[in-house]
């Protein structure tokens, strides 16, 4: 099934990965579904674990920030302002969000090699923690 293809094609993410960020550890979980997801934690950011899953033509790779209860009522509309001023700076990435959650994302070619994903999911994670730190006064 589509697992298996993913898995396959990202069976060395975690090593390819730990070595883009400096040999920090870095764990792969599989997330069985309708779709499948593969959940990447990255030591000390366990908080932040970035999931890469695909659809037909693109590999996403997707990182969960906050959700709408973790944002100051008073300052909704600033953050969202925020968010819009800063995503044309943060390289290869995008704020957006699903259902309650806000997110950042990157997309790749569905035929991305692992080396690839493992760079983007690196980006993706050091964004997410930039985002986290320049954004904290509009959160609880």
């Amino acid at each position: 099934g589509t697992m298996t293809v993913l898995l396959h094609q990202l069976s060395n993410l975690d090593t390819l990965t730990s070595a883009v960020m400096g040999g920090v550890g870095v764990q792969l979980q599989p997330i069985a579904g309708e779709v499948p997801v593969i959940q990447v934690c990255i030591e000390g950011r366990d908080e932040l674990p970035i999931f890469v899953t695909c659809s037909d033509t693109q590999l996403i790779c997707l990182c969960y920030l906050w959700t709408d209860e973790d944002v100051r009522a008073d300052r909704r509309a600033e953050l969202h302002e925020a968010l819009l001023d800063l995503n044309p700076s943060v390289p290869l990435s995008s704020f957006g969000r699903v259902g309650q959650r806000y997110v950042l994302t990157g997309a790749l070619a569905r035929s991305a090699r692992a080396e690839d994903v493992a760079h983007e999911v690196a980006v993706l994670s050091d964004n997410a923690l930039d985002a986290l730190d320049a954004l904290a006064d509009y959160l609880r």
